[in-house]
């Protein structure tokens, strides 16, 4: 019985550098600004609603979101857009 000569097959290096592994950080996420509502805030709010101001208006007057004016109106029993 002959045996088959195996053969091993040998890695060459090659003549670029290796890559350098850099670990990349998730960019920090922005701090949430938040304002208090004031007395005055809460009466233009009232108002706006009285007037049947759409909400996205009030948002861009105000300096704030859609999402705080309604959560606002919403714990003030008042409606804005489409719960009036």
């Amino acid at each position: 019985m002959a045996r088959k000569a195996k053969t091993v097959a040998r890695k060459t290096k090659s003549a670029k550098p290796a890559k350098k592994t850099v670990k990349k950080t998730a960019p920090k996420a922005k701090k949430i600004a938040r304002r208090p509502y004031s007395k005055a805030d809460i009466k233009e709010l009232r108002a706006h609603s009285k007037a049947r101001t759409p909400v996205e208006k009030i948002a861009k007057l105000t300096k704030r979101t859609v999402g705080s004016l309604r959560q606002k109106a919403m714990k003030l029993g008042i409606g804005l857009g489409h719960q009036r």
